[in-house]
């Protein structure tokens, strides 16, 4: 396997792990973040590259390692600005989840298969769970009317503060508001619709409602359905809360209050790490046909993040191979649905 692999955001519970991951994988690994000294922590072998995300760009736009694997949120920032740093011939690859990342990524498609390119976004637990079940329900199918999926994760909580980039990521997620496809477009609808309590197939019984997010975009792009739902257990149960989600959508859209909230959420410590709630993570895909035929299926992994890790590490390490395609994608529709199974998920179809 040629070049180096290079983890942007690599102090960070997903960036340190990858880098473990890649190691011991036998890859060449460049950890980069703003802070020498954490790096350094990080693994004191690997070599580190420390500064902005503007000089680590700059950097990365000079030495055109194979693949760059970038953790660092609000993706919508912070992936173009990547993107237009790597030069041809390096991939790229990130962890987003956040609808508006997906569709700026969507529109380098062009530009990046000119120039040799591969670009996933989306290589974690939502994305990649949710897309891999409806991708291996609709195998060898006609074209579905109506999708559903669903995402429930279950995440361990590390002790410490919450940080700005998980924190951008939510609060941009939000600030997207709430979406579905309808009669094959990407339509605005109310945050927190589509309510669905759901009872997984360990008996754990969960309430997920949609939002604007990456699973919905590949599960629709995945699908080709005219009507896609994509669901999390992320969105609030509470009534009250869901009906409040679109006027803090709005309020976050003001000029500054995004990154108002974004500095303040950053700074929220948890003083003592918690265990998962449940023992499994589940993605559930749920198709209807025309003729009025339906499936349902389902994924399991253990801890969501640990499978992020797990699959952000695969899909680089299948990039640097030479597998892919130029352009932009999501994981599974590049790859396969496969590549969750890699990460250490398991279907589960059950109709």
């Amino acid at each position: 396997m040629a070049g180096e692999v290079w983890v942007l955001g690599a102090t960070g519970r997903v960036g340190r792990e990858a880098v473990g991951l890649l190691r011991r994988a036998g890859v060449e690994v460049v950890a980069a973040g703003r802070d020498r000294e954490r790096l350094t922590r990080v693994d004191p072998d690997v070599r580190a590259v420390a500064g902005s995300l503007d000089e680590v760009c700059a950097r990365l736009a000079a030495e055109a390692p194979a693949v760059v694997i970038n953790t660092v949120g609000p993706f919508a920032v912070t992936a173009p600005r990547v993107v237009a740093a790597c030069p041809p011939g390096t991939h790229y690859v990130d962890v987003a989840n956040e609808l508006s990342a997906f569709e700026l990524l969507d529109a380098m498609d062009a530009e990046a298969a000119a120039t040799g390119r591969v670009l996933v976004s989306g290589a974690g637990f939502g994305v990649l769970a949710t897309e891999s079940i409806l991708l291996r329900l609709l195998a060898g199918e006609e074209t579905p009317s109506r999708v559903r999926i669903d995402a429930v994760a279950s995440v361990a909580v590390e002790a410490g503060a919450l940080g700005e980039a998980l924190a951008a990521t939510i609060v941009h997620t939000m600030r997207d508001g709430g979406r579905e496809v309808r009669r094959g477009r990407l339509t605005r609808t109310r945050a927190g619709r589509a309510a669905e309590r759901l009872t997984t197939p360990e008996g754990d019984v969960v309430t997920t409602a949609s939002l604007g997010s990456g699973e919905l975009f590949a599960a629709w792009r995945g699908s080709g359905a005219p009507s896609v739902i994509g669901a999390s257990a992320l969105v609030p149960a509470n009534r009250a809360v869901r009906a409040a989600l679109p006027v803090i959508g709005g309020v976050l859209r003001l000029p500054g209050v995004a990154g108002f909230a974004v500095r303040r959420l950053a700074r929220v410590t948890t003083t003592t790490a918690r265990e998962r709630p449940r023992p499994s993570s589940w993605a559930r895909a749920r198709v209807e046909w025309p003729s009025g035929r339906v499936r349902e299926g389902w994924l399991r992994t253990g801890e969501a993040m640990t499978f992020t890790v797990a699959a952000v590490t695969e899909v680089a390490l299948r990039l640097a191979k030479g597998e892919g395609r130029p352009g932009a994608s999501t994981p599974a529709r590049l790859l396969g649905p496969e590549v969750a199974l890699a990460a250490g998920g398991e279907f589960m179809v059950t109709r």
